[in-house]
């Protein structure tokens, strides 16, 4: 079981910068895009971290080991970086699938669209975070990263935003080790119904709202 993610701080550059800590009682199934504990394995917690604007450090996963020895995390887990406050994670259950989501949309990119030459430096990174109560197949975790990510891009086609998502943005699903396997979880199946209406209950709702990047808000 994971559980409700825990908010916390950290002390950088002077500053208090939120972190979002979720725990599993026991290891869970995951499949992540996230910097740190990417791919497909058994994972222990899920660390979504808020990040100034002016991040450029090119180590992201080494910085989130680091964020997550000061938190006395053990074992594997997941790590996120965002621009977003973290506070404002948005959270929806459905049908026993539960999914948390922080929105930032202020770099909205078409995934097939000719790059840029320039990307603004705005809040552009959508992380979302699900747990599905039930064993789900390795072709099937794949399926709900495809899964979440098409709840993501419909709810930011009906928030009017010219995009499909944004250049950073990441998905993270677990599960049981344990239990009967699900081998589907594509949107009309059993557990990936329930992750595409809660996925896109909880961009609509984040992205509906404005978003300050976390250090603008220091600054107001």
């Amino acid at each position: 079981m994971l559980s409700e993610p825990i908010l916390t701080s950290r002390a950088e550059d002077g500053r208090d910068i939120p972190l979002l800590v979720w725990h599993a009682d026991v290891p869970l199934r995951a499949v992540s895009s996230g910097p740190l504990g990417g791919g497909i394995g058994v994972r222990r917690w899920v660390l979504n971290a808020t990040v100034p604007m002016s991040y450029d450090r090119d180590d992201p996963a080494v910085h989130l080991v680091a964020l997550a020895a000061d938190l006395a995390l053990d074992g594997p887990g997941v790590g996120l970086l965002t621009g977003v406050n973290v506070a404002e994670v948005v959270a929806r259950t459905d049908t026993g699938v539960r999914a948390w989501a922080t929105v930032g949309l202020g770099t909205p990119v078409l995934a097939a669209a000719p790059a840029p030459a320039g990307l603004a430096q705005r809040v552009g990174t959508v992380n979302i975070v699900v747990y599905v109560p039930a064993r789900l197949a390795d072709s099937a975790l794949v399926n709900a990263v495809a899964t979440a990510t098409e709840a993501k891009t419909q709810a930011i086609t009906e928030l009017g935003l010219p995009g499909t998502g944004t250049p950073t943005d990441a998905v993270t699903v677990l599960c049981p080790v344990d239990g009967p396997e699900a081998a589907y979880a594509g949107p009309r199946s059993t557990w990936g119904a329930p992750l595409a209406r809660a996925v896109h209950a909880a961009v609509l709702a984040g992205g509906a709202r404005a978003v300050v990047p976390w250090s603008e808000q220091l600054t107001g």
